[in-house]
């Protein structure tokens, strides 16, 4: 985007078995996803151009078949603004299964920053597009849920949805690779 030209947005809100969402995009891609505020809806999405509304419609549908067991990764253009820390963390968590789970110290490896584990967890909490970047598969060392911007009440609800076992994605120095840390029993039974 060049020096002083503007960007629309558009605005689209979405209610699943999770709650109702606020999802905005412009032209570019999905800006954010989050809770929406008590008592705001629109049943259409509102300003933008007609490509800022694809995009927000595209994001109303995943969360949608999301909600639904649908296990497909979201691939649909993003246009979040972010340091570079945050992009790269959210680049290595976009492609979370649903099922899985990672840690903040693993992914903080897997991006050439072991031991920082904090910095990945300030970036994690940083996504603004829940569920669609899923910063909720993203748990503390042993399994341990903690933070979620959206509270820790959503983070479990979605990773029980989820059948959320101990496969790590990124594993921690010393830990099973992927394919041979053990599954939780819910996983395996689908």
């Amino acid at each position: 985007m060049k020096t002083g030209e503007m960007t629309t947005v558009a605005t689209l809100y979405v209610r699943t078995r999770f709650g109702e969402f606020e999802i905005t995009a412009t032209e570019r891609g999905v800006r954010a996803v989050r809770p929406a505020r008590a008592g705001v809806t629109a049943p259409a999405p509102r300003g933008g151009s007609a490509a800022a509304r694809w995009h927000a419609e595209a994001a109303a549908t995943a969360l949608r078949r999301h909600a639904a067991g649908d296990r497909s990764p979201f691939g649909g253009a993003l246009d979040v603004p972010g340091s570079e820390l945050e992009r790269a963390v959210w680049e290595r968590v976009r492609p979370i299964p649903f099922g899985a789970t990672t840690t903040y110290g693993a992914i903080a490896a897997a991006i050439g920053m072991p031991g920082e584990a904090r910095a990945v967890g300030a970036a994690v909490g940083a996504n603004p597009v829940c569920i669609l970047v899923p910063c909720h598969r993203v748990v503390a060392l042993g399994g341990a849920l903690r933070g979620f911007a959206w509270g820790l009440d959503l983070k479990r609800r979605l990773l029980e949805h989820e059948g959320a076992g101990s496969l790590s994605l990124f594993p921690e120095p010393g830990t099973p690779g992927p394919g041979t840390a053990e599954p939780d029993r819910r996983a395996r039974a689908r």
